[in-house]
């Protein structure tokens, strides 16, 4: 429910695959089963490597993004919902 309100509000952009109902994650963990799998098959050494943690959070402000959903009108409950999400968090990569 929230994620559909939020993108009539704020639409996004086609290439995004994160919280939305679509296959690109599932797609994505696939391709890379299979590229392990082959590479096991044929004796082939293979690395994998994780990227795109750099700035993959608070790249924008929690008050800006606040600030715009209350431009875009976004209904205050919804808006009080995203505010509690954001509060007291931390992201621990290890």
């Amino acid at each position: 429910i929230l994620t559909a309100r939020l993108t009539k509000a704020c639409p996004l952009n086609p290439r995004q695959r994160g919280f939305m109902r679509v296959a690109g994650c599932s797609e994505n963990l696939k391709v890379l089963q299979k590229i392990i799998q082959s590479a096991k098959n044929e004796h082939r050494p293979l690395g994998v490597v994780f990227m795109y943690i750099a700035k993959a959070f608070d790249t924008v402000s929690h008050q800006h993004i606040l600030h715009i959903l209350r431009q875009r009108k976004v209904d205050p409950h919804i808006i009080g919902l995203v505010n509690d999400v954001y509060e007291n968090i931390c992201t621990c990569i290890t």
